[in-house]
């Protein structure tokens, strides 16, 4: 059996583990553009968990231990790949709850919970990643379990099927067989995964090879409690009604239920199988949602809660998420309906969004992914009842997404990829709609706007059909390498101009810290002689890390 100071210490041995072997795994990445690599956010990601872990007595249960490291997992969650793993380890507290000890089928109904939250939280997965390598293991753990084994041969199976779930990887991902590379993600999984069967197997915990920056400073890091419930802002109805029917033989359609559950409150959810449907919904008659439950089969599990007095008696409890980046609590205006947040570099980007009414700012952006906890954070100091979070990076959209689901307030995160499409949005606002047309309105505004980015090249690579040399200029239209330079002014110029539609009226270059003035000037007059005369070009300092130039062409 798996006690609860095994499971500790097998967290805390895979935290270590990653960290140890974070370079190995960030230079599996095929993409030469600099980013916050894969293996830097899992282990950043993974050392938030330990930080709470290291806290817990030798006699917390396993669902205890889990329950926390899945917790700080979220929170400290930094990147797509961080974001994954934490939904990964949430299997474990949903396998493991109410779990004094664990044993070889709880380990293997972890694993199989931690990847379906996982694939349902990504909109379009993809496999030869990450998420490949764990359904593999899972689905060998759940095999294995005929035989009987116990937790630590069980564990040997999950890392023998997860290494050859790996090596697999770029037989599915052409990307990764031309660079003859495995999946990042999937090797920062298997690493954390053999860190824990050093514990599992009595060899003891991985110890880290260097100190991690802040770690011995664990006491800033506030112990996890819960945020005011499932209040968002302004509870519409006031009772959070949820109960399990047990299916009779002539069950109706359980979308008939759903239906009428959405005529009478919110937050609907029915799921169902071949014998019971799982029912939730926000209501002010629960006695109306049970009336109509019992057409369906026998009612259990049955739970209402007053939401509006679980927030007032919450919320004079709560520890708010932990942050550096200097965010203080603000308690919800009533009188305030919009507040703004934002993931930007550059002091002269973090200007334009404050001239454009975002509150708060998180520093954060290419090759600094923020945490959940950063947004949240950030989120929690602007005191309006609807919050916009601009994420403005392909890798921040998910760790913005989870923090939805911790904020006390309501929260609509906006997919924006670019800085420019942030920018977009903010100009679409307006004060005088609804959030729901807001977010509409301001989607299509971002969704308008062509983007390039001029950088540099991390690494060699060939990737594309590009063979890139490291340090060589990475022209990049709209996410995508566009194409290859040595000429600054050259690159700017064919980028922008690719970039132009029929429709173009307005061009925007936001030149880089690394950029100087007169430079800058020269490219924006190169860019300007080679554009139509009613197109208007302006420059701006944008002071942002990483690229030369953002360009936003609306």
């Amino acid at each position: 059996m798996i006690t609860g100071q095994m499971l500790r210490d097998a967290f805390i041995s895979g935290a270590n583990e990653i960290s140890n072997q974070r370079q190995r795994v960030d230079a599996l990445n095929v993409f030469p553009v600099p980013d916050g690599d894969t293996g830097t956010n899992m282990s950043m990601s993974a050392s938030n968990a330990k930080r709470e872990l290291t806290r817990l007595a030798d006699d917390a249960t396993v669902s205890q231990v889990a329950d926390v490291c899945a917790s700080a997992l979220l929170r400290g969650a930094r990147g797509n790949s961080g974001v994954i793993l934490s939904l990964l380890f949430r299997g474990f507290s949903k396998g493991l709850k109410d779990q004094k000890e664990a044993d070889s089928a709880h380990l293997a109904e972890a694993l199989e919970k931690g990847v379906e939250a996982a694939y349902k939280a990504v909109m379009k997965p993809t496999e030869g990643t990450i998420l490949t390598v764990a359904r593999l293991a899972a689905a060998a753990a759940k095999e294995a379990l005929k035989d009987n084994p116990t937790p630590e041969t069980l564990w040997k199976t999950v890392i023998e099927a997860g290494n050859e779930a790996l090596a697999q990887t770029p037989e599915l991902l052409p990307v990764l067989k031309k660079a003859g590379v495995v999946d990042a993600g999937g090797q920062g999984l298997m690493v954390i995964f053999e860190g824990m069967g050093k514990v599992f197997s009595g060899e003891g915990m991985v110890e880290p090879q260097e100190a991690q920056a802040g770690a011995g400073n664990s006491d800033s890091i506030h112990p996890d409690k819960n945020a005011a419930g499932e209040y968002e802002g302004e509870i519409t109805f006031t009772y959070c009604t949820e109960f399990i029917i047990l299916k009779k033989e002539d069950c109706g359609d359980p979308q008939e239920l759903r239906a009428y559950l959405e005529t009478i409150g919110d937050c609907v959810v029915v799921v169902d199988d071949a014998d019971i449907i799982k029912t939730h919904v926000h209501t002010d008659n629960p006695g109306l949602a049970l009336q109509k439950a019992l057409e369906f089969g026998m009612l259990t599990n049955m739970k209402i809660e007053n939401m509006r007095e679980q927030f007032e008696n919450q919320k004079k409890k709560v520890v708010q998420a932990v942050s550096n980046q200097g965010f203080q609590y603000a308690v919800v205006d009533p009188s305030r309906e919009y507040g703004f947040v934002a993931v930007a570099a550059g002091e002269g980007v973090h200007q334009l969004f404050e001239d454009l009414g975002v509150d708060n700012i998180v520093s954060g952006g290419q090759t600094m992914n923020p945490s959940t906890d950063d947004i949240l954070s950030a989120v929690h100091a602007t005191p309006a009842k609807t919050v916009f979070v601009l994420p403005n990076n392909k890798n921040i959209i998910m760790a913005a997404e989870q923090a939805t689901k911790l904020a006390d307030r309501k929260v609509v995160v906006l997919q924006t990829r670019t800085i420019p499409q942030g920018l977009a949005a903010m100009l679409a606002f307006d004060p005088d709609q609804d959030p729901a047309q807001n977010q509409i309105a301001m989607q299509k505004a971002y969704e308008r706007v062509g983007t390039g980015q001029i950088t540099f090249a991390a690494r060699d690579s060939d990737y594309e059909g590009h063979k890139i040399k490291k340090g060589e200029l990475l022209a990049l239209e709209n996410g995508k390498l566009a194409f290859t330079s040595e000429d600054l002014v050259k690159a700017a110029v064919k980028l922008t101009r690719s970039l132009l539609k029929k429709d173009t009226s307005f061009v925007t270059l936001l030149y880089g810290e690394d950029v100087t003035q007169e430079t800058a000037e020269s490219v924006c007059q190169a860019v300007s002689a080679k554009l139509p005369d009613d197109v208007e070009v302006a420059l701006i300092q944008g002071g942002q890390p990483v690229y030369y130039f953002i360009i936003s062409v609306e």
